[in-house]
């Protein structure tokens, strides 16, 4: 018997391979099929089934293509409905793979079709659990994500409940957890860094599973402070249920390598939006007009997918030499299927040809600590309302990125404003998104709060 989990850190998401005598299952594919594939050809084992925790809202799963290659089965819990084939198993269903079974733990709550899938070895042993997002290190799945549903947040806070005390907490200790998604996730609200654990140990320090904790006790945790979701939730969940476009066929599209007059032309022919994902020091240096910085070094997908409102919208890009592939793949991932192609040889290809470029201002952080010192200064700070209540600047007006399209505070085009966030990531998406609307006077504070906390500066604490 083999186990690996495949982590992608960008989208703090877990995927799983097992095989047992050259039978293999995916449980939670990404939407690339090809490391699965390669995994399986190079043991020389075929994919027999894809298991799926739930309609998952973060990210666009892989199964459709994987199932379309391979052959194999992909299996939904109780309560799931596709528009493609899938076998939807009924709660103890027992799938044998191998020399191992596969339990189906029907476990409701963070969504109506949620399910848990329990692994037993060859001896016949309680192995591991694949909880999807049921249950997370540290955390449990937030319970208002599910799919066109009736039922309220505090009644599928109560199934989750119902779930983790029927189907969970009697296995034994030492049975392993792995879950769809560790810290970093919108999933859920605590998760730890670790990404799997022993179920004994998560009896001890997960609040969820405290054995003293009343149906109703966790329901107030649980649906307290929760942030409304991204607003591609919603969308990358019925995808997931209505199935999607070939990803070979993406790639192809999006792999259009365009000259920079091309550039232009397709972008006023199409409306295509523009997005450079360079480091937020080359955008600063030069950018081309009205496109947005999103860079791939960071949290990518889920901010584009926060940001970037209509999943149909035409997308030409920029990246550095060599990663355009990568950019491609990792819009995918979260439903951004109509990239139409590139800059070929990139800002330097686009000033060689002539054309216009725009600047950010940026300023150390040394020198705005100076200034902020000498003289009233407008400040943004773009960070998290969480993020802001543990330490901020006196002046500074808290105006989260994750809001940005929501028209909650507009700039007065005649003020210098001077943006920071926690270290210089967001805070020039957030100035790409106030030019490419017509806002010229904002500055970049380089290292952002990380690096202005650290030179004596007077910082508050609470909102």
């Amino acid at each position: 018997m083999k186990i690996e989990q495949i982590y992608t850190g960008c989208l703090a998401q877990g995927a799983y391979y097992v095989e047992s005598e050259n039978e293999v299952a995916i449980i939670d594919p990404l939407r690339e099929t090809a490391p699965y594939m390669k995994k399986a050809q190079a043991a020389g084992a075929t994919i027999k089934y894809i298991f799926e925790t739930h309609f998952h809202a973060d990210f666009v799963s892989g199964h459709v293509d994987l199932a379309q290659k391979t052959g194999a089965t992909i299996v939904f819990g109780p309560n799931a409905s596709t528009d493609y084939p899938a076998h939807f198993a009924v709660d103890g269903e027992v799938f044998k793979m191998g020399k191992i079974s596969i339990i189906v733990l029907h476990t409701p709550g963070h969504t109506l079709e949620s399910t848990t899938y329990l692994l037993r070895d060859e001896s016949g042993k309680d192995y591991c659990i694949f909880t999807g997002d049921t249950l997370f290190i540290g955390d449990v799945g937030r319970p208002d994500l599910a799919i066109k549903s009736d039922l309220t947040t505090q009644i599928l806070a109560g199934m989750l409940f119902d779930s983790l005390k029927s189907k969970i907490e009697p296995l034994a200790d030492d049975v392993i957890v792995y879950p769809a998604h560790g810290a970093g996730s919108a999933c859920g609200k605590n998760m730890s860094k670790e990404t799997w654990d022993t179920l004994g140990h998560q009896k001890e320090v997960n609040y969820a599973l405290n054995k003293n904790l009343t149906r109703d006790k966790f329901i107030e945790e649980l649906t307290t402070g929760i942030l409304p979701p991204p607003q591609y939730f919603a969308k990358n969940a019925m995808i997931n249920k209505k199935g999607y476009d070939n990803l070979d066929l993406i790639m192809e599209r999006g792999s259009r390598a365009l000259g920079a007059q091309e550039f232009e032309d397709v972008v006023n022919a199409t409306h295509a939006l523009v997005l450079d994902t360079r480091t937020p020091d080359e955008f600063a240096a030069s950018h081309i007009p009205n496109s947005i910085f999103i860079g791939i070094d960071g949290t990518f997908a889920p901010w584009v997918g926060a940001l970037i409102v209509d999943l149909h919208q035409p997308i030409v890009f920029i990246a550095s030499e060599g990663r355009e592939e990568e950019v491609i793949t990792r819009l995918s991932r979260v439903g951004y299927d109509h990239t139409i192609g590139y800059l070929k040889g990139g800002m330097e290809a686009w000033k060689a040809a002539g054309k216009e470029i725009e600047t950010v201002s940026s300023i150390p952080a040394a020198d705005f600590a100076d200034r902020y010192r000498e003289q009233p200064l407008n400040i943004l700070d773009v960070r998290k309302p969480g993020e802001f209540e543990a330490g901020h600047l006196e002046p500074a007006e808290n105006t989260p990125l994750d809001y940005v399209n929501e028209g909650a505070f507009i700039p007065e085009p005649e003020k210098e404003y001077y943006v920071h966030c926690a270290g210089g990531f967001r805070s020039m998406i957030f100035i790409s998104i106030m030019q490419s609307r017509g806002l010229s006077k904002l500055v970049n504070v380089e290292g952002g709060f990380g690096a202005i906390s650290k030179l004596g500066v007077d910082v508050v604490v609470g909102a």
